[in-house]
């Protein structure tokens, strides 16, 4: 038993202290900067577009999930569908967050190339689309006009409290979960599996690479929480590049993502969308293992990290550590507290919807701010823990349905 503690101690302490920085600097940009900027210059189809999108991408801590509705956003507030696209392919492969967990886990190689693989392969799928969006050849798909962005908060006090309210405690919300499950299972893969496991496959990397895409795509990890699983199938012998296929082709996309980015920008589009996450996941992953001199860099990055990690934690990795421990427990407990609420408060006059797809903070703004936008709508609760929205007012079913739709997430009668 103190194996499983000591493993899941020494990676939370790892971790903590960047993931903190990580979750404050997500924070500053929620409350610094108008989401409106996004779609202002993604208008066009070239290189310029495409790679702002992609820059813009990055940096934001949004998960596979919680940037569908950003990117259908963006969409419909004039954004190209080549635009929209790298924007899908490079938010969820990483964002501030990540970039310092994975530094934190397993080395700098790997914090460098991670952004940088997400905007190559974002940069492809985006130019691939906009060269078709250009001759017309995508097809028609839905769309409505005009999404309204939500405004920043007014002055440097109130845009502070939202900074550490988002950051500490909506983008905990989001992914402390997912964050918990990836240290748990990591945990797991240290103590039970044998330490020469992958290194019996080492001589077939590329067909290791084909069987982590064939589970990692369909299946949901945020980019957060896949990095303690990969670190721990290194130390098994897992190779570098095969690592580095699971951190970007396990966040970037999943079942439900799919779905909606075919309804949202078509099945050309959604095509593209795959084959840039898998081409670009493996391309560099072969790369990494193939490439003189880089597997070794790679290699080395990892146990020198992890060495350090399990010779001992500073007051700073503690206190960081029980801290992070801290706003999940919190935030998580107000999460299904509030799904408590909102069961006692549930009124006869409240139509209740069953929605799939709702993951985070994000899907959950998204589906209270377009229900309630619709004409004899009163009031609208989201339930995030049930995946359930509560409607009050006059309204047709069938309309909140197609908006449901229409906002990238599926009724389920």
């Amino acid at each position: 038993m103190m194996d499983y503690v000591n493993a899941f101690v020494s990676m939370l302490n790892g971790m903590s202290p960047y993931l903190l920085l990580g979750f404050f600097i997500a924070g500053l940009l929620h409350a610094f900067v108008p989401s409106s900027i996004y779609s202002r210059y993604l208008a066009g189809t070239g290189l310029r577009s495409v790679a702002t999108a992609a820059a813009f991408g990055i940096p934001l801590p949004l998960c596979s999930c919680g940037v569908l509705p950003t990117a259908v956003a963006l969409r419909r507030s004039g954004a190209s569908r080549a635009a929209s696209t790298a924007f899908l392919i490079a938010t969820p492969q990483t964002g501030v967050d990540s970039i310092a967990a994975t530094y934190s886990m397993m080395g700098l190689p790997f914090a460098i190339l991670r952004p940088v693989a997400a905007l190559v392969t974002s940069l492809i799928g985006g130019l691939a689309v906009g060269h078709w969006e250009r001759k017309g050849a995508l097809g028609d798909v839905h769309e409505e006009a005009n999404y309204e962005f939500s405004e920043l908060p007014k002055g440097l006090w109130n845009k502070m409290v939202e900074t550490f309210k988002y950051g500490f405690f909506d983008m905990m919300q989001s992914i402390g979960r997912w964050l918990l499950i990836g240290l748990v299972v990591a945990t797991l893969i240290t103590v039970l599996l044998p330490d020469d496991f992958f290194s019996t496959y080492a001589r077939w990397p590329l067909l290791n690479m084909f069987i982590i895409v064939l589970v990692a795509v369909p299946m949901y990890v945020c980019a957060t929480g896949s990095i303690p699983i990969a670190a721990a199938l290194m130390l098994k012998g897992m190779s570098p590049g095969c690592a580095l296929v699971l951190l970007m082709a396990g966040p970037a996309a999943n079942m439900a993502s799919m779905f909606v980015v075919n309804s949202a920008f078509g099945r050309k589009a959604t095509i593209v969308y795959l084959l840039s996450i898998i081409g670009g996941a493996v391309g560099f992953g072969v790369l990494v293992d193939y490439l003189p001199g880089l597997r070794g860099m790679f290699m080395d990055a990892l146990p020198c990290h992890t060495m350090h990690h399990h010779m001992g934690a500073s007051w700073l990795n503690t206190v960081c550590s029980i801290a992070l421990l801290g706003m999940i427990i919190v935030s998580l407990g107000a999460k299904y507290w509030k799904s408590y609420q909102i069961k006692q408060n549930k009124t006869t006059t409240m139509k209740e919807y069953k929605v799939k797809g709702m993951m985070c903070v994000h899907c959950k703004a998204n589906v209270e701010k377009g229900l309630a936008a619709l004409p004899g709508v009163e009031k609208v609760t989201v339930d995030l823990a049930k995946g359930t929205a509560l409607v009050e007012g006059s309204v047709p079913d069938q309309l909140v349905i197609d908006c449901i739709e229409d906002l990238g997430y599926q009724y389920v009668p």
